[in-house]
């Protein structure tokens, strides 16, 4: 482990475990094209908690600043205020030293699982490479990758083929093993259902909860879609224009939302039948009228 970042459990002043994750009044900033160029802002004051076992969704459109969020976690974006904590430790300006310890503990799957696996490593040459990297022993290793393969239901056949191979579902197993191989405490979830069709889509967010549950790994995760937060989330943080808008628990944030930016995205979910999606349609230009009024008299 590197030196001045202990990761073990971080106990508050009661002797309980703290959060997990904290992120306190966080501002990042990218910087403007041209010399004399503004930087563009991205998240403005953003805080959110994750405690260990849990999962945040966080929703909003694109552009709303629910990736950066997630980048920013994960070291990939750059942190001009305010702080990110992991298991007591503030990780906000974190060495690439440190970076290299925190994969064992901090993990991602990405929206697209073809395009973030390398398409000439076979399977099992994928799902080892992370252990290779932490230096785990080969028999350790290869032990470990079948244990992955049971976890996300796939069979020992699939350690010699490529990813191409698979289907899209099957893909996303396959990046969700990879995940799990250093037996993390959290991962960020960036969209990972969103290129997949409803039924694989229901499959694979029944895995994510079935490995929470067996493993205790708690998810940042993140997706446009209320449906898909409503499934997996204990709670919900709602993003728009780099700002937290509504932030409480998911049943309440995805079904009764105060805001009215909530609003519009609960309206703009499709339904299967005909006559609710006319009364949503109705509803959601209802709403675009008050709020066109509410900013005309202010």
């Amino acid at each position: 482990m590197t030196a001045g970042l202990d990761l073990g459990h971080a106990p508050g002043e009661d002797g309980e475990q703290t959060d997990l994750l904290r992120v306190d009044d966080l501002v990042v900033e990218y910087p403007g094209r041209g010399l004399f160029a503004k930087p563009f802002r991205a998240l403005t004051g953003v805080s959110v908690r994750i405690p260990p076992g849990r999962t945040l969704g966080l929703v909003g459109e694109s552009g709303s600043g629910k990736t950066t969020l997630g980048r920013a976690v994960l070291g990939l974006a750059p942190v001009t205020a305010g702080t990110i904590t992991f298991d007591g430790r503030d990780i906000s300006r974190a060495s690439r030293r440190e970076r290299k310890a925190l994969s064992r503990h901090l993990q991602v799957v990405f929206q697209d699982p073809y395009s973030s696996l390398n398409p000439a490593m076979t399977v099992g040459d994928i799902l080892a490479e992370p252990l290779s990297v932490q230096g785990v022993p080969v028999g350790d290793a290869r032990a470990r990758v079948a244990e992955l393969l049971d976890r996300v239901h796939l069979p020992q056949d699939v350690l010699r083929r490529l990813p191409r191979e698979f289907s899209g579902g099957q893909r996303q197993r396959i990046a969700i093993a990879r995940a799990l191989a250093l037996r993390p405490r959290l991962i960020v979830c960036d969209e990972p259902v969103s290129a997949l069709d409803l039924t694989t889509q229901a499959r694979v967010l029944d895995l994510l909860l079935e490995i929470q549950q067996g493993t205790g790994v708690s998810y940042l995760f993140v997706s446009h879609d209320l449906d898909v937060v409503r499934h997996l989330s204990h709670q919900v943080a709602v993003m728009h224009r780099g700002e937290i808008v509504e932030q409480g628990d998911a049943r309440h944030v995805t079904e009764v939302p105060d805001h009215p930016y909530t609003q519009r995205l609960l309206l703009a979910s499709p339904v299967p039948d005909p006559d609710r999606q006319a009364e949503r349609r109705a509803a959601r230009q209802q709403l675009a009228g008050v709020e066109t009024n509410e900013s005309h008299a202010a």
